[in-house]
């Protein structure tokens, strides 16, 4: 396929769709080495020279109203040519590098509020200028809408204009309005789609259950009932989403300048409720401060200046920016502010806050530190200055950061939370167990502290009590996965291997991505015998994600626990290249050249797991193995001696009998045992 030419200049480079109504290519221009666009083929339903000659009219024109609006808007692919070949039409457009939104879109995962309207707020915008121009998407849906990698900003591509141009196909039913599945379209059909998207977006809708929705209607106005009693929806949001899906267009907002008029009013109100809440707390402070005779002077130094607009403006839009994801953005405006306005604390703890988005957790330390030292009351610096201190390993500093913000607001659920796992870093699991039953307390619909409460009772083997807390988290939302994987963990360690079965699976089917569900599942499925099962769940792993190391392990166990060496070999090898210091595939490979009888390659892979790792007990056992079996009694019992003292360090109390005993047969000239067995690493758990 790479050889062949469209146009004469268009390399294909991969087939990204072969569909019905024709196929979409990735190609590079061999005039412009490495180059990169997308060539659409469409398909036309009549090869009559008097058809073409009309459709060829048809496509130019579209192709100019399309060429006009990728140069009137950046978040639109520029269209680059098109052409026709063999009676068959083509258009060529810019290559959007990105993430397509299904991929922010999990299934089972819902974006928050301010996701939702960002995301609308930026699509209604494109939809704005296209209207202006005459033209209807017709297809707007998760996959036609891009994440651009170089500015986070979304990119409505695969308009359906030029579809209208060649032929008039009835698909997209899931986002499709009544109107538009009867030829007659719309401005609003548009509109109607976007919502769709946006509704399927809060609940964490996959494409295949979006088509239920049209089935769940109230009885008495026919209209989409889309919200349930998990579901927390602003109201004045749920009335905009309500009203843009409406199944009569002539009851559906008419433009998209109108939505956007409604959202910017929705987002005003918020600002407005919290700058009332900010005066009433002011007031506050100033009576309090009234009292005080002593120290108003200082204290009247210290109050922050006044907002010029400018400030206000650059604050909102680096307020903004941080809502919509653009964390670099957000930075710059708030360095502006801060440029303006040295002692704005404000602007501090919001940079600090993107900072840490953006995974540079000093500077978030930083800015949060200077925040607290212009409003030493601010217990939300104290707050995020608590996790940047856990990111970056300083646990008794997050603790103590964590402690002072409930000090100034003992209401904080998040800030206990925060407290339980870093207590949790430090192994004090008493305690972290009594801060997140605190962030229970406070906020009893909160579901981390339920589930990080559940991990540290497995841990501490009150595991159904563990239990209990995963299922409570599974009661406020079914849809979390962690909740599900981590029972899983809990029900195979009290050996209850098929419900382990039925939750790893419940979390596979919410995220059909969920690697260490997979992973989890293989091993249960490879403990029960059950081969193609096990096999089927790692090789999926490996499908997600080429370079996951523990999946090649895992596979390799499996492999050699039916005797397939060669297959275990293999996959130890591929560890190895992805890992050249992994001291288990080390080990688990020195054991599969073992089976085959290749001692010379079995020495050499446990003493290079022994070079890496000085205290791998499980590598010093089986080489005492092959040095029994090589007659090496001394060696043999040099390396049990070792392998015993580690097994005995590390609390591996019948791997430590193990050993011993084959010192005692050593010593005593005995013959080996015939139970005698090399050991493999044990799969890992999270």
């Amino acid at each position: 396929m790479n050889s062949h030419f469209l146009d004469g200049h268009y390399r294909i480079l991969k087939v990204l769709n072969d569909g019905e109504k024709g196929k979409t290519y990735l190609v590079e221009d061999v005039n412009f080495p490495g180059s990169q666009f997308i060539v659409k083929q469409l398909c036309h339903p009549s090869s009559n020279p008097q058809s073409l000659t009309i459709l060829r009219r048809l496509f130019a024109s579209k192709a100019a109203i399309l060429e006009k609006l990728g140069e009137e808007h950046d978040k639109i692919p520029k269209l680059i040519a098109c052409f026709e070949e063999n009676e068959q039409f083509y258009i060529v457009h810019e290559f959007i590098a990105g993430n397509l939104l299904t991929e922010e879109m999990i299934q089972g995962q819902p974006l928050r509020e301010e996701q939702v309207i960002s995301l609308l707020s930026e699509i209604l915008e494109i939809l704005v200028l296209v209207h202006s121009y005459g033209v209807i998407h017709r297809n707007i849906k998760p996959v036609n809408i891009i994440r651009r990698e170089s500015d986070e900003k979304l990119v409505l591509v695969n308009f359906g204009t030029f579809n209208e141009a060649i032929t008039n196909p009835v698909d997209n039913l899931e986002y499709m309005p009544i109107e538009q599945a009867n030829g007659n379209l719309k401005y609003n059909s548009d509109i109607y789609a976007l919502g769709i998207v946006a509704i399927a977006a809060l609940r964490g809708l996959p494409a295949k259950e979006i088509s239920n929705l049209r089935s769940q209607k109230n009885q008495l106005t026919g209209e989409i009932l889309w919200r349930h009693k998990n579901l927390k929806v602003n109201s004045k949001l749920a009335k905009i989403l309500n009203k843009m899906v409406r199944c009569d267009y002539r009851k559906r907002y008419r433009y998209a300048t109108e939505v956007l008029d409604d959202l910017k009013k929705l987002t005003n109100i918020e600002q407005d409720q919290q700058k009332q809440h900010q005066k009433k707390l002011l007031l506050v402070i100033t009576g309090i401060a009234g009292c005080i005779i002593l120290g108003v002077g200082a204290w009247f130094l210290q109050l922050p200046k006044p907002v010029s607009d400018a400030q206000q403006k650059l604050y909102q839009e680096g307020v903004n920016k941080y809502d919509a994801g653009n964390y670099e953005g957000a930075v710059e405006d708030f360095n502006q502010v801060i440029k303006l306005d040295p002692q704005n604390a404000l602007a501090y703890n919001q940079r600090g806050d993107a900072y840490y988005r953006l995974g540079d957790y000093e500077q978030a330390q930083a800015d949060s530190s200077q925040a607290i030292l212009l409003n030493p009351q601010d217990a939300n610096a104290y707050f995020d200055r608590g996790f940047a201190f856990s990111e970056l390993g300083k646990y008794k500093e997050a603790i103590a950061d964590y402690t002072q913000a409930i000090k100034l607001n003992s209401k904080n659920a998040y800030a206990y939370y925060g407290r339980g796992l870093a207590l949790a870093q430090l192994k004090d699991n008493k305690a972290a167990i009594e801060d997140f039953s605190k962030a229970i307390a406070l906020k009893p619909q909160y579901p981390e502290p339920y589930l990080q409460r559940g991990i540290l009772r497995r841990r501490l083997k009150l595991r159904q009590a563990a239990i209990q807390d995963f299922d409570t988290v599974i009661k406020i939302n079914p849809s979390d996965t962690k909740a599900y994987y981590q029972r899983g963990l809990t029900q195979f360690i009290n050996k209850q291997k098929y419900a382990a079965l039925k939750d790893y699976t419940d979390a596979i089917n919410i995220n059909p991505k969920y690697i260490e569900a997979y992973l989890n599942r293989g091993d249960v499925y490879s403990d029960l015998g059950e081969k193609l099962e096990a096999t089927e769940d790692y090789n999926t792993i490996l499908q997600i994600d080429p370079k996951f190391i523990a999946a090649y392990i895992h596979r390799g166990i499996h492999r050699f626990s039916f005797g397939d060496y060669k297959g275990a070999i293999e996959d130890y090898t591929a560890a190895l290249r992805l890992d050249s210091n992994n001291v288990a595939a080390y080990n688990n490979r020195g054991n599969a050249y073992l089976e085959l009888g290749n001692k010379k390659a079995a020495n050499q892979d446990y003493s290079q797991a022994i070079a890496i790792n000085a205290n791998n007990a499980l590598a010093y056992y089986n080489r005492g193995v092959i040095r029994t079996k090589q007659k090496n009694k001394q060696g043999a019992i040099a390396d049990f001696k070792k392998a015993a003292k580690l097994f005995q360090q590390q609390g591996e109390q019948d791997s430590y009998q193990d050993a011993q005993r084959e010192i005692a047969i050593l010593q005593n000239n005995s013959a080996p045992a015939p139970t005698t067995r090399l050991k493999s690493g044990k799969r890992e758990k999270n």
